[in-house]
Order: structure tokens, then C-alpha cells, then sequence
């Protein structure tokens, strides 16, 4: 893949932050008394803060290779959705002792680094949890929610260049001949290609705001004993400014069932999502092509970083075997057969 189409933000390993440094930081910027324990993430350094007094929070150290404008942009989409719909279930941004919403962390020879800290949220990760019909339209709901509560926020940085952004699919093409399998391979190049001759032109047309861009089952918190409901959507670390379909065609393509109609799970998500925030029939005409796509920057993507940082290999890699699945399932599908299909969802027939 050409450099000029590589993502530096993916290119560059999360900071080695130790346990002790994040402790240290927490106390002297919020003047929180913690135990750190690292979490995994794609990009950032992030820890588990728990305090004495039983409070959790969740400290992120952005990546030295994201514009500190970029991390900015997330926090105060965070700050606009809490004043549009405070009951919404996603982190909260807290306060430094002086006041501010972030700490830029500076050390000699290294860029400046965006320092965070969150409210922690409680749950169990959707992917450990069964799926069900009223869990997919719960998920739909919940996100038209988010979506309406980001309506009318700008920033300077929204418009940054993301590799996951749908609206770039194009770029991961060169990144297909790293799939060993011929067949997994040429069956990737097929749903780009439908992208690209299906969504990429109509995609300047459609109604566009910034939008979370990554609600996959990891991102999704539920409660161990009401699986069915929502009670977190973190890490907005994707956010970006995009076609408004965008949001829910990222949030489909994990939701494909293992029996049944292949897309009766992203058709459960799509009602929930409609009945709030309904879509265009434009949108919707694309919102298949879209949703396969993502599969293919799953798969594409995931698999070079996994090659480049193999220490890190099992969590990039956790989202592939089911998106291979899918594109697999969806394969079986004609292209007009699962446009009728949504726009009957849309219709609640």
C-alpha cells in the first residue's frame, strides 16, 4: 500500500505508558487517588482507574501520531452529547483540578500527547452477550439516539482523514494482497467493487454529521442480567464527520445472525434506528453496499495491523473471523434482493 494512503495513526504503536506513570498522572492533574490497570486498545494507552472511595474511570494518553485537534474534536463531541441528551449511556468527561476537560502532556523529543480522563461504565462487553431480536432494535434505538444528539455539532477537526471511514473505502484496495486466501480474497474485492459503483457516487448527496463510526460488539455495554438492553456506547475514538448511513451500516455489519436471513439481524438494528431517526430511501438504497463494505475494511485493515504489530495480534484481530462469515453469508445475496429487503424494514412488512 502506498504511504501516502496509509494512516499514520494506524502506522504508529499506542505509547508505552506504564501503570505507575498513569497512577501518577491521575493524581497530580485530577488529584484522583487510583489503581491503574492497563486495558487493550487499537491506539491509545488507556487504564481502569479505581479509587478508594469505590469511584471508576477509564484514563486515556492519546497516540503520539493523532493530531491533538483530533483527540479535542472527541472530547467535545462527548461535552455536546451530554448537553443534548444527558440520559444517553456514554462516558462523561471529567474535570482537572484547574478545571479543563484535557492535559497536553509534553516530554523532550516526543509531540505533545492529549491526556483524558472519562467516567468508567459498567457492563458486560456486548460480544460475551447472546443476541436477540429486541437487543438488535434496542442497539438501533439507542444509536438514532446518539446520532440526534450530535445533530448540529461541529468542530474544526471533524473532517480528519480516517482509514476507517467509509467514505475512504477505496484505500484499503491495495491492502487485499495481503489475504492469502484467493477465494476470501477476490470475494473482498467483489463488495468493494459494488461499493464503489454503488454508494461511493451517491454518497456526496446524503444528509452527513459527525458520528461515533465504530459501534461493534467491543464498544457496546450491556447489563449481565438484562442482556437485551443498552447501558454504554464508549470509545469515539472514530468519530468523524460522515455521511449520517455511515453510522448505522458500521453498527450492521456485526450484527449479521448465524441462521436465518443474513441480514435479519442488521434488518432488527435498521427498524429500531428508522423508528427514531428515519431514513431516506437514498440511504437506504446504499445501506447494504455500505454495511458489507465495512466488513471488507475489517478484514483488510485488521489484517495488515496484525502483521505489523503481532504482540498486539489477538485484540486487532478480533472483529475477522465473523466479518469473513459475513461477507460469506451476504455473498449469497443479490444485491437488488437485499435493497427490496431493507426498504421493507423500513416499511414493517
Amino acid at each position: 500500500m502506498s504511504q501516502q494512503n496509509i494512516d499514520p495513526l494506524l502506522a504508529t504503536a499506542a505509547p508505552d505508558i506504564p501503570a505507575g506513570e498513569a497512577r501518577r498522572l491521575a493524581a497530580a492533574f485530577y488529584g484522583l487517588d487510583a489503581v491503574a490497570v492497563e486495558l487493550k486498545g487499537e491506539r491509545d494507552s488507556n487504564f481502569h482507574l479505581r479509587t478508594g472511595d469505590g469511584r471508576h474511570f477509564v484514563l486515556k494518553v492519546g497516540n503520539p501520531a493523532e493530531d491533538p485537534e483530533v483527540t479535542r474534536f472527541q472530547t467535545q463531541a462527548l461535552l455536546h452529547i451530554e448537553s443534548r441528551d444527558a440520559s444517553l449511556p456514554v462516558p462523561r468527561v471529567l474535570r482537572t483540578k484547574a478545571g479543563e476537560a484535557e492535559v497536553v502532556l509534553t516530554r523532550s523529543g516526543e509531540p505533545p500527547r492529549i491526556l483524558r480522563i472519562l467516567t468508567y461504565l459498567e457492563g458486560q462487553p456486548l460480544h460475551r452477550a447472546s443476541r436477540s431480536a429486541a437487543q438488535q432494535r434496542n442497539l438501533g434505538t439507542c444509536l438514532a439516539r446518539l446520532d440526534r444528539a450530535l445533530q448540529g455539532f461541529s468542530h474544526p477537526a471533524s473532517g480528519h482523514e480516517l482509514m476507517w471511514d467509509l467514505k475512504h473505502a477505496s484505500r484499503v484496495r491495495h491492502l487485499l494482497v495481503h489475504i492469502a486466501d484467493e477465494g476470501r480474497r477476490a470475494l473482498a474485492a467483489r463488495f468493494l467493487d459494488a461499493f464503489e459503483r454503488h454508494a461511493l457516487p451517491a454518497m456526496p448527496g446524503l444528509r452527513a454529521q459527525v458520528i461515533h463510526n465504530d459501534m461493534n460488539p467491543h464498544n457496546v455495554l450491556v447489563p449481565p442480567d438484562a442482556t437485551d438492553e443498552i447501558a454504554g456506547i464508549i470509545d469515539f475514538g472514530d468519530a468523524v464527520h460522515a455521511p449520517l448511513v455511515n453510522d448505522l451500516a458500521v453498527a450492521a455489519a456485526y450484527q449479521l445472525n448465524e441462521a436465518g436471513h443474513p441480514l435479519e439481524g442488521p434488518g432488527e438494528m435498521l427498524a429500531g434506528y428508522h423508528a427514531v431517526l428515519p431514513l431516506a430511501p437514498e440511504e437506504i438504497d446504499i445501506l447494504f453496499d455500505l454495511l458489507a463494505t465495512r466488513m471488507v475494511l475489517t478484514v483488510a485493515i485488521s489484517g495488515w495491523r496484525a502483521a505489523r504489530y503481532p504482540e498486539n495480534r489477538d485484540y486487532i484481530l478480533r472483529n475477522n473471523p465473523k466479518a469473513w462469515a459475513g461477507l460469506e453469508r451476504l455473498s449469497g445475496l443479490s444485491r437488488e434482493e437485499a435493497r427490496a429487503y431493507l426498504h421493507n424494514v423500513c416499511r414493517g412488512e
